[in-house]
């Protein structure tokens, strides 16, 4: 496991200057020597962008940039600044062409030599829009422009190369920022990480995340995402349940939808107590993991028949937050499985206490548990409930109900759901559906053929 992060108390930066002030209003004047002023506290100046630089920026966030090239062209005096500005705002609107033709001119046409900044707002654009070859262009003719690349550079560039898949090339530049006594930060690491596990090299990955942590670089939450995620690609997922845990010790929470698939992968393996665990130390962490994780939890206990697993799962759960309609769907269906239709309903009076609606899947599955114990009675209850809350049956509804008359009668019931269907609408498939019941018995069923084919006329 990766070594813990060193906490550090963090200053505010107008600190010593706040002090310095208050000290200033408090003492009376002259009662301290004098400082030289070169030995004076000065409280620290973000300086404010100067006018055409902020009206740039402004019109690049109100997505007009070319309202923002007409100002800029309009106005002097013009500057780097006002350049970088600008290309922002074209390159932020996929303005890339016109970016890209602005920045090789900007020194012909307004005098205006691109700098470091300028270079790398164009680089990031062009690797982003996978144009690597004319990013690597502008990379390789920085020093004929006289300017000297920076760790910024290098890293858009090796993001480049491996966002393509273009690994060799990436491993140059990264150790070239070696090479120039630079100490790549968290984000080169995991670029260079993610781009071995782009192409299915894992290991190699991992090697860099050791490399990482020798040279004293600690894993950001993006780091543990991208080599999670790879853990969970290569379906190894005791070492991605790892890696989760070593993340949230170090204080990051990993994302609902990572955790869920950590979760199923465990499930998946046999492992379900190892995926409760592994909630149960996230939840502890403070995370709200949301429904969705527990729900797997509670299908894959289900399915192993552990449903007294799966409900105490469900009760952890409710002492911290209000189970989702997922997971009480997901619960419900397992008690109608099971026959369990006393419990299920009590589960169902509880989601709806709570200020969950039911939805079509949860109709469905109480429908379907009726209709599997004989009660079919019961389930056009349900379906009745169902129209009136507005909620639409579908074609699996009114089979479940169908199959059920087949096997256990009804035939006022059947009047009953045919009479519902007509008022909620009855399309083709559904029109088949009924006929091929009513037709089966059409001694019995007479007035439902009638009431079909007079809502339905040829």
């Amino acid at each position: 496991m990766l070594q813990s992060t060193v906490s550090r108390r963090r200053v505010h930066p107008f600190s010593s200057a706040a002090a310095a002030a208050i000290a200033a209003n408090s003492i009376p004047a002259g009662s301290l020597p004098s400082l030289p002023s070169a030995l004076r506290i000065q409280p620290p100046v973000k300086p404010w962008p100067p006018p055409l630089v902020a009206a740039i920026r402004a019109l690049g966030l109100a997505a007009k940039p070319l309202s923002a090239l007409r100002l800029f062209l309009r106005s002097q005096p013009l500057s780097v600044r006002s350049l970088n500005a600008l290309l922002n705002a074209l390159v932020q609107n996929h303005r890339l062409r016109l970016a890209h033709s602005l920045f090789k001119s900007s020194h012909r046409n307004f005098r205006i030599p691109p700098n470091v900044v300028s270079c790398n707002i164009l680089l990031k654009a062009l690797c982003n829009a996978n144009l690597l070859p004319a990013a690597v262009r502008i990379f390789d003719h920085m020093g004929l422009m006289g300017l000297l690349p920076n760790v910024v550079t290098y890293t858009t560039v090796l993001g480049g190369y491996a966002r393509t898949g273009h690994m060799d090339s990436a491993v140059r530049v990264f150790r070239e920022i070696l090479d120039r006594g630079w100490t790549p930060d968290a984000t080169a690491y995991t670029v260079l990480m993610s781009g071995f596990c782009r192409i299915g090299k894992l290991v190699d990955a991992i090697r860099v995340m050791d490399e990482m942590e020798e040279n004293g670089v600690y894993p950001s939450e993006v780091t543990y995402c991208v080599m999670i995620q790879a853990y969970c690609k290569a379906s190894k997922a005791g070492e991605a349940a790892n890696l989760l845990e070593d993340m949230v010790a170090k204080g990051f929470f990993p994302p609902a939808a990572l955790l869920c698939k950590v979760v199923d992968l465990l499930c998946e393996e046999g492992c379900v107590e190892r995926a409760c665990e592994v909630w149960r130390g996230v939840v502890r962490a403070g995370c709200r993991v949301g429904g969705e994780v527990v729900s797997t939890i509670v299908h894959w206990l289900c399915r192993k028949g552990n449903v007294a697993g799966a409900r105490r799962v469900f009760d952890e759960l409710e002492k911290g937050e209000v189970a989702s309609l997922l997971t009480y769907n997901t619960l419900i269906a397992c008690m109608c499985e099971r026959g369990e239709l006393c419990e299920a309903a009590r589960l169902w009076d509880d989601m709806v206490e709570k200020g969950l609606a039911p939805n079509g899947f949860t109709y469905n599955v109480l429908i379907s548990g009726f209709c599997e114990v004989g009660d079919v009675k019961e389930g056009v209850r349900v379906l009745e409930e169902m129209v009136e809350s507005g909620c639409l049956p579908n074609k699996s509804t009114y089979s479940m109900l169908f199959d059920g008359f087949s096997l256990f009668g009804g035939t006022k019931e059947v009047e009953k759901v045919v009479s519902l269907a007509t008022r909620t609408g009855v399309d083709g498939d559904l029109w088949d559906l009924f006929l091929k019941h009513v037709v089966g018995n059409l001694d019995s069923n007479v007035a439902e053929l009638n009431m079909i084919l007079t809502e339905n006329p040829m």
